[in-house]
């Protein structure tokens, strides 16, 4: 069952590059007493992630700090190093946390997993966007396609904030 409106986001584990290599980065760490947008992209460098999602949310930085955001971050079922090399391409570095969910753990915790197998992608996320407050869900806006970016996207968010 999927994560809803109101539900405390499960604890987890992900793995982001520092300056000494992957390290894990916590729920507790990213979440607690902050507010932060999370949002969920099938996978780094693909079509609608690299050219839309992310795209956006990096372009409303500011407009989103404004309205008291502490944090964006970006989970995908990609490798840290994958992660790292997106946001340097993409400009995220230093704006978005890129939160690397190698084997969909937990996306799986969220209940917003995607098989892609047939597309040869395997096990990803859906595509959503999510506010949350000290680490409960205020807002959350699941994709129908995976190919769009609509109700998930930062302008849509923003609208939510």
């Amino acid at each position: 069952m999927a994560i809803g409106v109101g539900d405390r986001l499960p604890e987890g584990t992900f793995t982001q590059i520092t300056e000494n290599g992957p390290a894990p980065v916590t729920t507790k760490d990213i979440f607690s007493g902050k507010k932060v947008i999370l949002f969920g992209v099938p996978g780094a460098f693909t079509p609608a992630c690299h050219k839309q999602h992310l795209p956006g949310y990096v372009a409303q930085f500011d407009a989103i700090k404004a309205k008291g955001v502490d944090t964006i971050a970006c989970l995908a079922v990609n490798d840290a190093f994958v992660m790292d090399a997106w946001a340097k391409a993409t400009g995220a570095s230093g704006k978005v946390q890129m939160l690397a969910d190698g084997n969909a753990d937990y996306t799986k915790k969220l209940g917003l997993d995607l098989d892609l197998s047939g597309f040869g992608l395997g096990t990803r996320s859906k595509r959503f966007s999510a506010i949350v407050e000290d680490g409960v869900v205020k807002e959350l806006n699941v994709e129908e396609a995976a190919g769009k970016v609509t109700s998930s996207g930062a302008d849509a968010t923003i609208c939510q904030l």
